[in-house]
């Protein structure tokens, strides 16, 4: 049976005297190491962007305590301005760096990974979206790494159905695109972007090839409903989607949207059960999820289900 009624937190915080307090289950310590300052050095050579520090991602210090980042390609300034988003907005963007995908390949090499994610920030300037771009930095960590798995985490490139075939004939393992929200919050939480658009890019990807993992995600916590977030997982199942992460969206600067409501873990496990009930093959739910993280973890997970037949 799925919680119902979650509070909502109110717009005034100083009507909630634990407003800025928050709950146990999002507490964490920090990372012990020394991995995270050599991960931090070896991007910091390349001249690389994650979206580890530009979205401020609560799970940064986790992942780079184990030499891993999720890459953020074509610049640090998107050309749009999502209501969750902490990435600069910019409508003049710099122009893209010719030796950008050489630098992503040495630093995935630097720091020995094993599965590259790749995100992006929207580049509606250009008449591809970014597509070649990114295509040509798979293609430069394929030569360095041959036996390593690829995941983008792409724009909807404004539904241009020939930069999302080039994509997909670059042949990453995931081809991953966020809907980010229900239905219902679409307008207010995302910039452009429409969730019609994005089903129709995933269900393109899931057609254009039967080899690729399709991946999307999406935030709670932002005034949803369990039903809407029931529906969207539905929606995503029907798209074609193999992978779902849901998360709880965390404020990341005093302009974005306010959190609606802390959503308990409990829930976060049924949202999880749901999905799998209705036939989506690997669901990876709680407070922390974010898209890319543990993406490795996710995707060993999903390779062994499908060699044992359990999907």
């Amino acid at each position: 049976m799925t919680l119902r009624r979650l509070p909502i937190l109110p717009e005034n915080p100083e009507q909630d005297e634990g407003r800025g307090h928050f709950p146990s289950w999002l507490h964490r310590q920090l990372p012990k190491g020394n991995h995270l300052w050599k991960t931090d050095k070896i991007l910091e050579k390349s001249r690389l962007h994650t979206v580890c520090e530009e979205a401020r991602c609560p799970n940064r210090f986790d992942c780079w305590s184990r030499k891993t980042a999720t890459f953020l390609v074509m610049g640090k300034a998107c050309t749009r301005n999502c209501g969750f988003c902490s990435i600069d907005f910019t409508k003049a963007p710099k122009p893209l760096e010719p030796d950008e995908p050489e630098r992503v390949a040495d630093s995935v090499v630097q720091l020995g990974l094993k599965h590259a994610v790749i995100t992006m920030v929207a580049r509606d300037d250009l008449p591809d979206g970014g597509a070649s771009h990114l295509t040509a930095i798979v293609e430069a960590i394929r030569r360095r790494s041959p036996g390593i798995s690829i995941e983008l985490l792409t724009s909807d490139f404004e539904g241009n159905r020939s930069a999302l075939e080039l994509l997909c004939s670059a042949k990453p393992d995931i081809f991953n695109h966020n809907i980010e929200t229900v239905r219902a919050l679409t307008g207010r939480v995302r910039h452009k972007a429409t969730y019609e658009r994005t089903l129709e890019v995933l269900r393109y990807a899931r057609q254009a090839s039967s080899t690729l993992w399709i991946k999307s995600g999406l935030m709670v916590g932002l005034g949803e409903t369990p039903e809407q977030v029931e529906e969207t997982l539905a929606d995503l199942q029907a798209a074609g989607c193999d992978i779902v992460t849901i998360g709880q969206y965390l404020q990341p600067d005093p302009h974005k949207l306010r959190v609606k409501q802390f959503i308990p873990p409990e829930q976060f496990k049924l949202y999880e059960q749901f999905g799998y009930s209705i036939g989506i093959k690997q669901m990876y739910c709680g407070p922390f999820v974010r898209s890319s993280y543990n993406a490795e973890d996710i995707l060993q997970q999903l390779k062994e289900r499908h060699a044992t037949g359990r999907l």
